[in-house]
């Protein structure tokens, strides 16, 4: 079978491989760029396709120019997500936000993952995360209507101890959880509230369980690829 052309335009193919060379370490941070010239020549573009491409990856916290030096790859530091164990914000600058919290009608995948009819009414906690003041997780949280309301899961703060204390307090601890992760670009409250260059998210969909393997929640979390490497270990 033949193989599929790259029908990506020319700028994009070259931000493809250069961001390619950046992550698998052939330009360090803080190492300049080669100059317009010689990336016209290694690439056989023109110099306004090099300077689409060097834009995309500005805007993605790839590259900066220094005025007057040149491009230069950024100090980039990606928040480690350890997939096994479950993600909570640590001390180290890290703050949520609580943007909603609501009964709402279960979408169709959280409602087949809590073992509800597509519709039924969830509890649902929608939150930010932010790092150093800047954005960079959103994260919906839905709970079964039965077991939520009137508890700390339905009130309109944040919770202290977070979820998994209330959960352990109404007697469905969580003993274990089910990641699907996925990538895909984001939608447009997304992009802004995680204020997004273009560039996909990485989607968590994520079920909690208690005893007997009775689903406890769900919670979806949208990352921007660019921020966050997941880390996974064998045993």
């Amino acid at each position: 079978m033949a193989r599929r052309a790259d029908e990506r335009p020319p700028y994009e193919q070259m931000a493809a491989d250069l961001r390619a060379r950046i992550m698998a370490g052939d330009f360090a941070p803080g190492t300049q760029l080669p100059s317009t010239a010689y990336l016209v020549d290694e690439f056989g573009v023109s110099n306004t396709t090099v300077q689409k491409a060097l834009a995309v990856l500005k805007g993605e916290g790839y590259l900066t120019s220094r005025q007057g030096k040149g491009v230069f790859v950024r100090e980039r530091q990606p928040f480690r997500v350890e997939a096994d164990t479950y993600f909570e914000p640590t001390p180290g600058g890290y703050s949520y936000e609580l943007l909603e919290v609501a009964e709402v009608p279960s979408p169709t995948e959280v409602a087949r993952a809590l073992d509800l009819e597509a519709g039924d009414p969830a509890q649902m906690r929608r939150r930010l995360l932010r790092h150093g003041g800047r954005p960079v997780e959103v994260d919906w949280s839905y709970y079964p209507l039965e077991l939520a309301r009137g508890t700390d899961l339905a009130g309109q703060r944040r919770i202290r101890g977070g979820a998994p204390r209330v959960l352990e307090e109404l007697g469905s601890p969580q003993r274990h959880h089910v990641d699907a992760v996925t990538a895909r670009m984001p939608t447009t409250e997304e992009a802004e509230l995680l204020s997004l260059p273009n560039v996909p998210v990485i989607r968590q969909f994520r079920v909690v369980y208690t005893d007997g393997d009775r689903p406890v929640e769900v919670s979806i979390l949208i990352k921007g690829s660019h921020l966050y490497e997941l880390q996974y270990h064998q045993t």
